[in-house]
Formats: C-alpha cells, sequence, structure tokens
C-alpha cells in the first residue's frame, strides 16, 4: 500500500489515507462511513495518523489492507461523510511528509561511491573501519517539507546543494534490534532530499564537527510511505534493485540504484537502536547514492550549484516522485 499524509486547505489539520489509482482515501471518513451505512465498526479503531498507527503497526496494517479492500468494491468517489468526500484526487491535496513530526531522523552515509567521492574532495583516503561501522549523523525534525513545498534558500550560502537518498521509516519501535528481526520494523519506504550547504558545511567539518548548520535548514520526505509488500519485486539477490534518479529544471544529472548500498537497512537499523529506542515514525536516511549531489558531479560539470527558482525532482523506481522548487 502507499500511504499519505494530507492537507486540502491552509490550516487544516494533516489527514491521513492511502491512495487508490490517483485518488487519496481518507482513514477516517471511509471508517466512519462503513460504520454507519454497514454496521460494521471494525475499522473506527484505526489511529487518525499514519505515526500513531505506526505504534501497533502489525495490528493496524491488517485493518488498514482489509479497508482498502473493502473501499475498492464500491463507487467510493461518491461517497460522503457529513458532506466531506471519501477520496479526493492527488492534484488537489497538498502532501506533507508521511510523517511530518517524526521523534528523531538518523541519516546514514551508506553508499560507497559517494563516500569515496566525498571524502577524496577533502584529500582522504578511505577509512577502513567505514566498511564495518554504518555511521549515521542526527537531523533536524522540525524543518521537514513535503512534495511540491517550497525551499527558502538557506541565509548564508552560496554552495546549495541537493542529496538524493532513500530511507525508511520505522514500524512498532524498538532497542537492541538485531538485523535478523530488522523487517519487522520496516514500515515502509520513502524519497528524501537531504538539502545541503556545501560551505557552512565545510567550515563546520574542518573542526571535527557536523555536518549540522550544513544541513538543518530543510530535508524534503515523500511523496508518500509505500510498504514493503509494493516492492517485493524489486529485490534481486538480497538487494532492492530500483533506479534512482534526480532532475534539475528538467534535465536529468542523477542517475543511480538502491542496489549499491554497501551497508543494508538492516545493519542500519541495528546501528541506529543500540542502546536506544527507535520510536515509530523514526526516518533512516540511506545517505546520497552514487552521482546523486553536486558535489559529487562537481558544478562546473552541471550548471553550478542550486540557485533561486530551481526545480529539483527526485524520482524512485516505485516509490514515486519528490519535487521541490526554491524560492
Amino acid at each position: 500500500m502507499k500511504f499519505a499524509t494530507y492537507t486540502t486547505f491552509k490550516g487544516e489539520k494533516p489527514r491521513f489515507g492511502f491512495l487508490i489509482e490517483d485518488s487519496v482515501v481518507d482513514v477516517m471518513r471511509s471508517s466512519i462511513w462503513i460504520n454507519e451505512n454497514n454496521k460494521n465498526s471494525t475499522f473506527l479503531s484505526i489511529p487518525s495518523t499514519l505515526k500513531l498507527a505506526l505504534h501497533k503497526w502489525n495490528e493496524n496494517f491488517i485493518k488498514l489492507v482489509e479497508l482498502e479492500q473493502y473501499i475498492s468494491n464500491l463507487d467510493y468517489s461518491s461517497l460522503q461523510v457529513n458532506g466531506k468526500s471519501l477520496s479526493i484526487n492527488l492534484n488537489n491535496v497538498n502532501l506533507l511528509p508521511p510523517i511530518p513530526n517524526p521523534s528523531t531522523f538518523r541519516d546514514f552515509y551508506a553508499f560507497e561511491q559517494h563516500v569515496k567521492a566525498a571524502r577524496k574532495l577533502r584529500g582522504l583516503e578511505m577509512n577502513p573501519d567505514w566498511y564495518k561501522i554504518p555511521i549515521f549523523y542526527f537531523s533536524n525534525t522540525t524543518e521537514l517539507y513535503g512534495h511540491k513545498e517550497d525551499i527558502l534558500y538557506p541565509i548564508g550560502t552560496k554552495e546549495l546543494d541537493f542529496e538524493l537518498e532513500i530511507a525508511v521509516i520505522i514500524a512498532n519501535g524498538g532497542k537492541n534490534i538485531d538485523k535478523q528481526d530488522a523487517d519487522k520494523f520496516i514500515a515502509g519506504y520513502t524519497i528524501l532530499n537531504d538539502w545541503s550547504a556545501r560551505d557552512l558545511q565545510r567550515e563546520e567539518m574542518q573542526m571535527n564537527l557536523g555536518p549540522a548548520k550544513g544541513k538543518d535548514f530543510g530535508n524534503s520526505f515523500g511523496p508518500y510511505m509505500v510498504t514493503p509488500d509494493e516492492l517485493s519485486d524489486s529485490w534481486k539477490k538480497d538487494k532492492m534493485n530500483l533506479r534512482m534518479t534526480c532532475y534539475v529544471n528538467d534535465k536529468l544529472i542523477s542517475d543511480g540504484n538502491s542496489n549499491d548500498l554497501y551497508h543494508s537497512f538492516p545493519t542500519m537499523l541495528q546501528r541506529a537502536s543500540m542502546n536506544v529506542n527507535l520510536k515509530p515514525g523514526d526516518y533512516i536516511g540511506s545517505g546520497t547514492v552514487g552521482t546523486g549531489c553536486i558535489l559529487e558531479l562537481r558544478p562546473e560539470s552541471v550548471g553550478g550549484w542550486l540557485k533561486k527558482g530551481d526545480t529539483v525532482r527526485l524520482e524512485i523506481d516505485c516509490i514515486g516522485k519528490l519535487e521541490n522548487t526554491i524560492i
């Protein structure tokens, strides 16, 4: 299934829905309609937000699958609850990050090609410990953007960059998770753009801290949370084979694949949860795919750093498109 967090007008409380073709079906309204019209209260216990549903994800996901099957057999586009439609066309909603308010967001550094290129630019060889330990940093959870939301050009930088990443969203929560059991804690996948101010990042990392101010002004997630069953045909030899691309102003500049991950998501979850509880709705980012940023491609090769007015579109097979314009 594909799940969305969305609004239909400014100031509306975020709503929780699932996709059927080109429509978002509202979970709460659908549950109420079924109860009122078919005397079936089964779905009323589904929480009103995706983040809350992730707390008992095994139980809630079963109900959500049943709800989708139930609604799919109805003429859902014509149904209403209290004058509000059960479904709305995707063109008429504002898509927020699947989880707009995560407890934490950890971003890893798991694609070897990107790590090698980034270290080479700093005059460094690969550290052999990188192959042993999946490493991450904590990023800001308060400056998150969804699909087609504008990104304010950050003050103090002249080297604005994107980073093309895939992320997982944590289900159930857990501590000291064994990588063999990690699949039980992955609710789904989404696209991540880890916006980066390279000059600010460079300044702070010379003092052996960061990235912090070079990163914390914005991260984009979306457009949906896609559950693992939707990607079952994408696995080859224990690796998820999804093409990952980036277009700047409709020009293709990045082209990578998720199967190049050196550290798997189960390995990342094992590391992230060591001695600490991962919470339902937490994000775990992969780090930048090979070729997935201007820093690696070099600005002189792609027309320079990002500018006001540029539109950046990330695409990952089977997950969707995440687009933002810099203003």
